[in-house]
């Protein structure tokens, strides 16, 4: 009798195993679904540099020279708009996500006015 229970219940495993499997989204979904789409802005320089004093600089230096940071002063010759836009949106190993305290085309003016620095 404890067989058949056992044999029942592997069986209901391996059933539900197999469900999962092919319902839950793979890796690459995943991916696409996290990455923040970047709205389309054009660069305001000033309203960018702006936002870059008011809540870069403690860990980017003044001049984005890096201090707790990284420095940010040719940070467009390795970097896209949009992959600076998935950073400051996200956040990325100690900096903080910015996707709460700046709105969406701020982010993506500050991502453009950082990627013109080559």
């Amino acid at each position: 009798m404890q067989k058949w229970i056992m044999s029942g219940l592997f069986f209901a495993a391996c059933a539900i195993a197999l469900v999962l499997m092919f319902t839950l989204p793979g890796k690459e979904e995943i991916a696409e679904e996290e990455k923040p789409a970047m709205p389309v802005v054009t660069l305001d320089a000033g309203a960018a540099e702006t936002l870059v004093k008011a809540n870069c600089i403690s860990c980017h230096g003044d001049q984005l020279q890096g201090s707790v940071g990284p420095n940010l002063q040719n940070i467009g010759a390795t970097l896209s708009a949009e992959q600076i836009y998935n950073i400051v949106s996200k956040g990325s190993g100690i900096m903080p996500a910015f996707k709460d305290q700046l709105k969406d085309e701020e982010i993506a003016n500050v991502a453009l006015w950082l990627s013109e620095k080559k």
